[in-house]
């Protein structure tokens, strides 16, 4: 479990909330394949701290180390691919809660691998829930950044618009990035970074996790997100709420 800083510590000592049944599932989509070190993993430790420190479970997934392959379909060996390993991570997508995408920057753009993810979400965003609403329903989704240019507000705001528009529910913030002097330079391990003493960043991350444990807390007390008005089957079958039905029914 990463260090928190002194008042990442004092919040969740002071937590009166119990979260010990959420799940989070955090998908870290740098390029470099394990062992090597990821800067943007190193951020999300944090976070992922805060949430253990409150009794949430937490899964991560290195994409690049796993066989995902390229499509907007739930299985693609069923599409001519040998191997594809979206539909054991999409299991456990679905068991989540949370999901967090962690992304490097470059050319100031979210990283191949998060395109390929978030790519393959939206191949299963046609399937429903219990409630006949899309399958993504009554989850957080949140962003992860990391970059040695200026880029991860552009990076976020793709990934967070990619996450809501499938389904998934943002919260307030729920985003955090730490970025190096452009061109060259330390990235955020590296020790003459300052990244891991960044106040800016240590804030954001602290705010963008409590956040995640918060609307994820209602959306499960609540049962998910009310069903009225957003049933896929119900729309199709003619009933338009707020519309007059169409004169041929």
């Amino acid at each position: 479990m990463a260090d928190l800083d002194a008042r990442q510590a004092e919040l969740c000592e002071r937590s009166p909330w119990d979260f010990s049944d959420l799940r989070a599932l955090y998908i870290n989509c740098t390029l470099k394949r394990s062992p090597a070190a990821s800067n943007t993993g190193a951020l999300a430790d944090r976070s992922i701290a805060i949430l253990e420190r409150n009794g949430v479970a937490v899964e991560v997934i290195r994409a690049v180390d796993r066989d995902i392959a390229t499509g907007v379909h739930p299985d693609m060996t069923e599409r001519g691919w040998e191997r594809d390993e979206w539909p054991e991570i999409f299991g456990k997508v679905l068991a989540s809660d949370i999901l967090v995408l962690l992304s490097p920057i470059w050319l100031g753009e979210k990283s191949s691998v998060c395109t390929r993810v978030i790519e393959r979400l939206y191949g299963n965003s046609h399937l429903l829930n219990q409630h006949g609403q899309y399958a993504y329903y009554g989850r957080v989704g949140g962003a992860i950044i990391t970059g040695n240019e200026d880029g991860a507000k552009h990076c976020a705001m793709n990934i967070l618009y990619s996450l809501q528009h499938l389904g998934y529910s943002i919260p307030p913030q729920a985003d955090s990035g730490w970025l190096g002097e452009a061109g060259p330079g330390p990235s955020y391990l590296d020790p003459e970074s300052g990244g891991p003493d960044n106040d800016f960043t240590n804030r954001n991350t602290a705010f963008l996790t409590w956040n995640l444990m918060h609307v994820a807390r209602m959306l499960k007390d609540a049962g998910g997100i009310p069903a009225h008005g957003n049933q896929r089957a119900e729309w199709d079958a003619g009933c338009r709420y707020d519309f007059d039905n169409p004169d041929y029914r």
